[in-house]
């Protein structure tokens, strides 16, 4: 059981090739590191074939191809013997809406009858579970003799589901297999019908991702029940909780959670916005630390740079929106097409929850245009309504929601009237309204935000990050302290995950453009003479050769591949020029083309201006370490992030770690060997130091172009920074120069002899 909180976190990304014997052979290396925990993502059975964890099909199962239990247990003990703990990411809110799904199965062929129909977040009052799998509509499939009913299955292709026990004859002729389609528990739909005719609850929008109802005790018994015996066998001391948001009640969820697992310190992937803090109630030790991240690159961002880099965007990009107009755009995108489904719901439990309400007789448009406007406005990620309604704090947000939203429609009735249900969510159908209006208002921020304005307003994307505010690329004091002042110990600290969208070794490639905007000026219009920048809009233009840069390295012989991928990824999230489901190869070839010609104009002769921003960021990359590692909290660090990690969005993030490399020290460069070996020191410091660092206030010092952290208890200071040269009142523990700038660990000495 853990007492006191980690002194280190070592996130691995288990599958594709990293399984738990593989890790255990790694343990010595990392735990040499100065780790005190690995922090692992899911181990519960997934779909086939899956790269990340997160499609659970059996959460009381230990996968398989990760070597199963036995296995688990024998990369603990490996664990354990160099003196390392485990941290597991847990995924309370969905699993894979999969015929793969055991429990899925059972509630396909007995519908609500079955044991498991209340485990799955359905809504069996819309009619049979839409399965919206098919290739081409249900009728075309059937008339080109597609479809046959065998042995208890109605089969197409490969896929085979399974019928209601009462069916057990085989069928092939026409109207029979209709006739039988239209007595199951389920309906076939082409996979277009997703957008807007899905009767469950998803992930986001991922169709493939069944929301479930652990609100419910006897579900969450279900659905833990794995969960709480590893840790209650000691096989795991910590929980990372994915996507709490999600959830119907999160306070309810982790005050169960807690309560079955005493002292057992959990952790929460909880995106705050701006001042926004924990809810006092619940039970958890912390964040995963995605503040953090936004703090350190705001910290880094030079003010003034900043300022000039805009007026270039605007000036050669001839963009003219803010980043709220950019947003507002974007959330009436999302919910127009890949949220429709949510939309439509909420519409009808609206509708629903107002008949004969004394407030307002909406009609279907009205209401439809009142909850639009009502998520659009949502200033964060969701409020907290529950069963026992709502606080003054989210009284608060709801009431300057509903006059935002109101201001912007011909007429407020409609949106008072749907308002009222979530600030006076005094009937059940009221209450069933702002629950799951909640949870549709976390899913529309993220992908307005994160997966589409992020990747459309591209004027400086280090601040395009999850947990990050694109508008508020820098932090000025009052703010930095404030957020310092409410840290604790056991807040986790991250600068890179699975999720960033950049790594935080390209993130601060791209910081380094605010220190340099006139190089970066450069380096775009030199790009923007080539042949191929004719068939590319300068504000794609712009975003490419961000990207081109975040994860240069000459090197690297699969450049122009990870560069292809990502940016047929990144024009898709974007949703205007290419979609997902309908993609433009044409468009996504000419930005492509450019890419590849840029980098090529590269390898051909170095560009000055290229030097000098990979010079600035080497210093950037060691000053975000030093100042991640010595934060109020501890460090968390994604694998392969102790030397210099160079990655774009996922999966180019999850690429394999050369574990040989790493663990050898035979490292390619001199910022990779500074990284490591300032990563092994900062660690050790925070072994030796650990009581000072938990209990010193602390400060961060910006300057123009430096910024260090202060750590202080009244006779002693620590301090950890950059600038041009080491300051003759620090007593060094780590120092290196690189490109002239000296980034420093050591001991405030005037303060140790006052």
């Amino acid at each position: 059981m853990m007492h006191s909180a980690p002194t280190a976190t070592y996130r691995v990304q288990l599958r594709e090739g990293v399984d738990f014997d593989n890790l255990a052979r790694h343990v010595d290396y990392i735990a040499g590191l100065g780790m005190s925990h690995l922090y692992l993502s899911p181990i519960f059975t997934a779909s086939t074939g899956s790269t990340h964890g997160y499609d659970v099909i059996n959460p009381n199962q230990i996968d398989p191809t990760l070597g199963g239990r036995g296995a688990f247990e024998r990369l603990v003990g490996a664990a354990r013997q160099v003196g390392l703990g485990i941290i597991l990411d847990i995924v309370p809110n969905h699993t894979a809406f999969t015929l793969e799904n055991p429990w899925l199965q059972e509630v396909l062929r007995e519908g609500k009858n079955s044991a498991y129909a209340r485990h799955f977040d359905i809504d069996w009052n819309a009619g049979p579970l839409v399965l919206p799998i098919l290739p081409q509509p249900f009728e075309q499939m059937l008339a080109a003799g597609r479809f046959s009913a065998k042995s208890g299955y109605f089969v197409f292709d490969e896929t085979q589901l399974p019928l209601a026990d009462t069916a057990r004859e085989d069928v092939t002729e026409i109207d029979a297999l209709r006739k039988l389609h239209e007595q199951q528990h389920w309906r076939l739909k082409h996979w277009e019908a997703e957008r807007d005719s899905i009767t469950h609850r998803r992930f986001f929008n991922i169709t493939s991702l069944i929301g479930m109802r652990v609100e419910d005790p006897e579900v969450f018994d279900d659905t833990h029940a794995l969960t709480l015996d590893l840790v209650r066998a000691g096989l795991v001391d910590g929980l990372r909780v994915d996507h709490i948001d999600g959830l119907a009640d999160p306070a309810a969820y982790l005050e169960r959670l807690s309560q079955a697992l005493p002292g057992t310190p959990i952790w929460v992937e909880k995106i705050l916005v701006g001042d926004e803090r924990l809810p006092e109630n619940w039970k958890a030790v912390g964040t995963t630390g995605y503040e953090s991240a936004r703090l350190l690159a705001r910290a880094l961002t030079h003010s003034q740079g900043i300022e000039e880099l805009d007026q270039i965007w605007r000036d050669l990009v001839q963009e003219t929106d803010t980043f709220s107009q950019a947003l507002i755009r974007a959330k009436k995108d999302i919910l127009e097409f890949e949220l429709a489904a949510e939309l439509h719901q909420l519409v009808a439990l609206a509708v629903a929850a107002l008949q004969a309400s004394p407030l307002a007789e909406p009609g279907p448009e009205t209401l439809r245009e009142a909850v639009m406007a009502l998520l659009g406005a949502v200033p964060r990620y969701r409020t907290y309504i529950d069963s026992n309604g709502i606080n003054d704090a989210d009284h608060a947000i709801a009431t300057r929601m509903s006059e935002a939203a109101a201001s912007g429609l011909r007429s407020e009735v409609g949106v008072k009237a749907v308002a009222s249900l979530m600030l006076s969510p005094d009937t059940a159908p009221a209450r069933t309204f702002a629950l799951r209006f909640q949870q549709v208002s976390g899913a529309l921020l993220a992908k307005a935000q994160e997966d589409t304005a992020g990747f459309r307003w591209s004027r400086y994307l280090a601040a395009n990050e999850v947990g990050a505010e694109p508008a508020e690329p820098t932090v000025d004091q009052r703010e930095a302290d404030q957020f310092l002042s409410g840290r604790t110990p056991s807040d986790m600290n991250l600068s890179s995950t699975h999720d960033t969208k950049r790594s935080e070794d390209s993130r601060m490639r791209m910081v380094a453009i605010s220190h340099r905007p006139e190089g970066f000026k450069a380096l775009y219009l030199e790009a923007c003479k080539l042949r191929e920048a004719a068939e590319v809009t300068p504000a794609w233009r712009w975003y490419i050769i961000q990207t081109c840069l975040a994860i240069w390295d000459p090197a690297d012989a699969h450049l122009d591949e990870r560069l292809r991928d990502h940016i047929r990824k990144a024009m898709r999230e974007a949703k205007q020029a290419s979609f997902w489901t309908k993609p433009n190869e044409d468009a996504e070839n000419k930005a492509i083309a450019f890419a590849h010609a840029a980098v090529a104009l590269w390898r051909d002769a170095l560009p000055i201006e290229l030097e000098q921003l990979v010079s600035s960021a080497d210093t950037l990359i060691l000053t975000q370490l030093a100042l991640k590692a010595l934060l109020p909290g501890f460090p968390d660090f994604y694998r392969g992030s102790e030397t210099v990690f160079l990655a774009l969005t996922d999966p180019d993030n999850r690429r394999p770690v050369d574990w040989g490399t790493l663990a050898g020290g035979t490292l390619d460069s001199k910022i990779a060997t500074a990284k490591m070996n300032l990563t092994r020191e900062l660690l050790g410091l925070r072994k030796t130091e650990r009581e000072f660092l938990e209990r010193a206030a602390s400060k961060v010092v910006l300057n123009p172009d430096s910024v260090l952290l202060r750590r202080s208890d009244g006779q002693r200071a620590l301090v950890a920074g950059f600038s041009t040269d080491l300051p003759a009142i620090i007593e060094p523990i780590w120092h290196t120069e690189i490109n002239r700038q000296v980034i420093f660990v050591g001991w405030d000495t005037e303060m140790s002899a006052a």
